[in-house]
Order: structure tokens, then sequence, then C-alpha cells
């Protein structure tokens, strides 16, 4: 990977136009489309636009100068370029017609109408200003694009109020050569489009719309159908705002530039976007700065048509990570069975069983259909997203920051991946469906308010670099760097895997976490190879007893792990209360469970505690969690003395014996017996 594009999220100045609430901008914001007879106003000042991102400092802008924002025009100065059928007439200086051919020369105003049946309009103006105004242009091509701008210091298209028009370009090209355009309104020059209108885009041969350039977005509504791409911007592409509509047989918006510094970035401060793309929805290439819009995107036809595969080899430990050998097995709790060898393997065909994995993969440029991808850094700071991808959901191969929005995530593989870290600090994230919900080797939560549903790991935290078998206990690699930290915000996890996995360690010191985990004895609602300091906020965890874990030892809040002797119904009420008769937590686990592990601030060691199922609790449940909401109608199962230990255990008889790592080591890095989650053997840069 480009070193560049390693996580600059958290220090550096960037060329983004990010603007959030709370943030100034010096834009006039309004956009007016001049009158055709009539003198334009005084255009808008030249902007600068910036976002305070949760506490990383504000991140500079992308320059927006006063032509960007101009869309006003005189008839008494602009040249007027009538389109009809093969021809065009042109009524003023600075270009000239020739057999359907419109060739732009010179700096000024240009406005275009009427439809041109077979031709195209070309600027070739070095170093000049030209600004075309589409007043229901309607222009085609037979041989090539429709649109050329060869050479100049800028273009702006302006989309005239209350106006249609369209752009289409040839299925094939009659110029094959090497410099032959891409795209139906193609440029080499940077691009900006503006105004009120409507522009609807055919790319039947590659793009819609290119430049080589920058490409600006101010407004207008534009509707892009196209062979391969729909926008393109070579070193940048920022939208202000507008109404995009795009369908591709490629990308849907992407930058390309992956070479020079501080270019390739895509920047959206608003607007409306409704993509369905076969490959990836929204690409950059550098980083991808998002502050404000809506958000519709499919990639590759959804996740439901993914074929994504998991090759897994499962080194040891039997299927379901028991079997041969004494690998990662820690001490059970004292009257608790140790599945028999080859138990974990009847498990329910919809939950993914963990044993240690590597996963092995390969994409190249036409199989990624991810929603939201950047080889760079990748920021979330508001919008509303309903993102259905095939792929990732949101991917980053350097880090992602959300600090804002709201995201409805359905992914085939990860809903949000981030190869160095992931970042949630706001935002109401809602994991509809995936493989894994959140992964990274550094996953940090401090905020907003996340809920997963993953067929595998919930949250994995994972370098995807693969390992050896752990050890006894918990203890597979404690000092790898890798790291899931949790100091708030609320995040519920519905795992067919493991519910929290880190291959390294885990910090929690406030925030809620609810875990409804695996129905089988191969995975546990908390995975962790390290240590797990738990020392604030709420935990809840329920699932399987074959390979459960409980935080560490070193822990300084108290926790306890009921484990029944036989596994429960979904929906069955667990009640603790105190000595007092109050309740501490009341969860009702939204699947089957034969563990609950309960962790609050309340808890006091020496205090005495009673456990009971059943009943019905008046609190408004949510995620399956009622909080300290009365219970009436339930049976007392167990009465109980919280220890001095971090942990106690407790099971139908009282307390009894165990230790943080009822599951054992599991594995380091993905590879151990029966943990660790799946890691990628390779990633692509640009996937």
């Amino acid at each position: 990977m480009n070193n560049r594009h390693r996580s600059k999220l958290f220090a550096l100045t960037l060329l983004s136009a990010l603007l959030a609430a709370g943030c100034s901008s010096t834009s006039a914001g309004t956009l007016s489309s001049g009158a055709a007879a009539s003198a334009g106003s005084n255009p808008a000042s030249a902007s600068a636009a910036s976002v305070q991102v949760a506490g990383k400092g504000t991140i500079d802008s992308v320059k927006y100068d006063e032509d960007d924002m101009r869309t006003e025009w005189s008839a008494d100065s602009a040249t007027a370029i009538a389109l009809n059928g093969s021809t065009a007439t042109v009524t003023g200086s600075g270009a000239e017609a020739s057999e359907g051919v419109v060739t732009i020369s010179a700096a000024g105003d240009y406005v275009l109408s009427g439809k041109l049946e077979d031709g195209r309009i070309v600027v070739n103006a070095p170093d000049k200003v030209v600004h075309l105004v589409l007043n229901g242009a309607d222009v085609t091509s037979k041989s090539g694009t429709a649109i050329h701008l060869i050479e100049a210091g800028k273009v702006i298209v302006t989309l005239q109020e209350g106006t249609e028009n369209s752009l289409t370009d040839a299925a094939v090209y009659s110029d094959t050569s090497e410099d032959t355009p891409t795209a139906a309104l193609f440029s080499k020059a940077d691009l900006t489009i503006n105004g009120t209108g409507m522009l609807s885009v055919n790319g039947n041969s590659n793009d819609g719309i290119t430049s080589k350039d920058d490409l600006k977005v101010m407004s207008g509504k534009l509707v892009v159908k196209a062979a391969d791409d729909g926008l393109v911007g070579k070193d940048l592409v920022a939208v202000k705002d507008g109404d995009l509509s795009i369908e591709s047989g490629g990308d849907g918006i992407k930058s390309t530039n992956d070479t020079d510094e501080g270019k390739g970035e895509i920047v959206v401060e608003g607007g409306s976007f409704d993509i369905r793309s076969v490959n990836d929805a929204i690409q950059s290439a550098a980083s991808l700065f998002i502050a404000e819009g809506t958000f519709g995107l499919v990639a590759g036809g959804g996740y439901q048509a993914s074929t994504k595969t998991h090759a897994e080899e499962m080194p040891g430990g039997g299927f379901g990570g028991f079997g041969r050998g004494d690998q990662g097995l820690g001490q059970p709790p004292e009257g608790m069975d140790m599945p028999a060898p080859g138990e974990g393997g009847a498990m329910p065909p919809q939950e993914a069983t963990d044993t240690g994995t590597t996963e092995e993969t390969e994409e190249t440029e036409s199989t990624s259909a991810k929603g939201l991808k950047a080889a760079g850094d990748l920021v979330v700071a508001g919008g509303t997203f309903q993102i259905d991808a095939a792929d990732d959901a949101v991917h980053s191969n350097a880090s992602v920051l959300i600090s804002g929005g709201q995201l409805n995530l359905a992914s085939g593989d990860d809903a949000i991946h981030a190869d160095a870290a992931l970042s949630i600090e706001g935002g109401t994230i809602d994991i509809t469906s995936s493989y894994e919900g959140l992964e990274s080797a550094s996953i940090t939560i401090s905020g907003g308010e996340t809920r997963v549903i993953a067929s595998d790991d919930g949250v994995n935290v994972s370098d995807g670099s693969g390992g050896g078998p752990g050890g006894f206990g918990g203890g597979g690699q404690a000092d790898n760097g890798l790291l899931l930290t949790i100091s708030g915000g609320y995040l519920a996890v519905d795992a067919g895997g493991d519910g929290l996995d880190s291959n390294g360690s885990i910090v929690m010191s406030g925030g809620t976490v609810l875990v409804n985990g695996p129905t089988n004895n191969g995975n546990g609602a908390l995975d962790y190879d390290g240590t797990f300091e738990h020392s604030g906020g709420t935990l809840i965890a329920a699932g399987s007893a074959g390979m459960a874990q409980a935080p560490s030892d070193a822990s300084a809040q108290r926790s306890m792990m009921m484990i029944f002797p036989q596994a429960q119904e979904a929906g069955t009420l667990v009640t603790l209360r105190d000595d007092s008769g109050n309740t501490v937590a009341a969860i009702a686990p939204t699947k089957a469970f034969q563990t609950v592990l309960i962790s609050t601030p309340e808890l006091k060691s020496g205090t005495s505690y009673t456990l009971s199922t059943g009943g019905a609790n008046d609190g408004e449940g949510q995620d399956g969690f009622y909080g300290t909401g009365k219970t009436t109608g339930d049976t007392q199962v167990v009465s109980f003395t919280l220890g001095d230990g971090a942990v106690t255990y407790v099971d139908e008889t009282g307390v009894t014996t165990g230790n943080s790592g009822m599951g054992g080591g599991r594995g380091g890095m993905g590879a151990g017996p029966g943990g660790g989650g799946r890691g990628r053997s390779e990633r692509m840069p640009s996937n």
C-alpha cells in the first residue's frame, strides 16, 4: 500500500470539502440561474468549506472559486448556439460550426439549445475559462463523444433552470487511438457542473462523465447511465449539492489518481445519491470524505447477490474447537462437562463455526462491489445511508472514522472494514446483514449507536496475517498490537460466530455492550487472545458454553457469569437482583443460550444476589435488554455472593470455579483451534 494513504485521518490537513453542523463557510450558498434575456447578478464569492470531525481538528476544504458558482449569463454578451438536426448555427464570437461539429476556441459564455442528432461540441481554448449553458440542449454523437473538452483552464457546464438536457455518445467510437475520449461528457480540463436544470447522460461506450482533472458538482439534477463508470474525476471529485441518479456497469462515482500526493480525493458536502453499480458505488483512489447527503447505494446487485466465498482451514482442535489434543482448552467451571470430541460439529446451518481461520480471497477491479470504498482514509461525519452491497458496505485500505450520520448497511462480506483502524465516535449504524460486522486491526468505539447482525463474527479485530495455535486460558498473542477499545456509545451484536472477537486484546471502560452470541459450541460471545481489561460500562453477553470467555482477572469492574445446565430458549428472561430486591439487569437474549455474562458498575464484591428466569419485565426492552426494569412472575434459579475476583462463576448450585478463559486461548491471529476469527491472507490495494 502507498504509505501516503496510511492513516492521515487523525492528524493531517487534507484537501476536502466537509461541511457539517456547527462549522462555518464563506460560501454564499445560493446558485441562481439568470434568465436568458437578463443580465446576471454578481457571482457568489469564492468559498472554502470546513468541518470539525469529532475532535480531530479542522480539515481544510476544496476551494470553490467564483467560476464554480457562476450560473448567470446575459443574452447581450453570450454566444448563442442553436442545434438543429445535423447542423448548428452560431450567433456571436468564439465558436464556429462545421458539419455538426461545434468548436469553441475562446473564453466566454456559450448558450446551447435545440437538438443535434449526430454531432458533438468541442472546446479547445487553452488556459481559458469557458462557460457552457445547456438551455434545453440534446446532443447525440453516432461516432464518438457528445461533448469533448480538449483543453481549457476550466469549463463550467450550467444546467439552465427549468430545462431538460441530454448527452448521448456512440456505443463504438470511430477514433480508436489511445487518446480517444472515454465518456459522453469528456474533459481534459477542470470541469464544474452547476445550475438547477436536469442533465441526462447516456454513456454507451464507457463512462458517463469523465474529467482528467478535477470534477465538481455544485448543483443540478444528473441522471447518468453508463456502460462502465458513471462519474469519474482523476484528481478530485467534489459534490457540494445536487440530485444524482446513476446506473453503471462499472463504478458509480470514482477518482483515479493514486500516485500524486494530495490528489485523488472524493469529497461530498451534500446532495442526494441514487447509485446502482455493478462494481463499487463510490470509489476513491485516495481518501473519501462525506459531510452530509442522502445515499441509496446498491453495489453488485446487493448482499443477496454476493458470490463471496470464505475458504477456511482448520488446524488442530477438532471441529468447533474441540477434539484433538489439549490446545487452547481452558478449565471449565466445576460441574460443567466439556463436550466430547466432535460434539461441536452439530451446528445450525445458518451459523458459521470459527475455527481459527484464514480467509483466502482474491479480488480484482472487476469483482469489487463495495458501497463506499477508499484506498486512503474514509470519513463519514453525517448523512443518511442505505447501502446494499455484494461486498463490503464501507471499506478503507487505511482508516475509517464515523462521527455522525445514519447508516443502514447490508453486506455480502464485512459491513465496515478498515485495514488499519476503525473509529466510531457518533452516528447511528444499523447492520442488518453481514458476514462480519466490524473488522479492522484496531477498533475504537467511543460513541454512537451501533447494531450488528453477522453470520460470523460481529466485531473482529484482526490484521489478516494469520497465526499459530494459542496456549491455555486465553493466552494466544497478547502484545501483537491488535486491540478493541470501547469507552462509550451503544453496541448490540447478534452473531452466528463470535460476538466480540479480538485476535489481540479488549479494553472496555464505558458504554453499553449487548451480545447475543452463537448457539454453537465452536464460538463464544466473547473471544480474545490477549487480555480483556474491563473497568466500566455495562456488558451483557449471552451465548453458548463451549468456548465462553469472561473479562480477565485484572479487570477492575466485577462480573458474574451464569452457566445453565442446558440451553435456554430464545427470549427467556434472565433477571439479576441485589440483596434489596432491586433489579441490577434484566436480559431476554434473542437467541438460544447457555451462558449469560453480566457486568455493571453496580456489582459489588461481598454482596448477595439472586438470579431468576422467566416472567415479564415492565422496562422498555431494547435488543433484549430491559435495564433495571421490574420483573414479575419469574422463578429463582440461584442465590450467591459475589466474590472478590473480577469474575464470579455461578451455576444452579451456587458459586463454582472457573477462569477467564473457559474456551481457552483458541489460537493466535486467527489460526488456532476454534478461535481467532478469520484473517485475509492478501489485501488487494484498490479493492
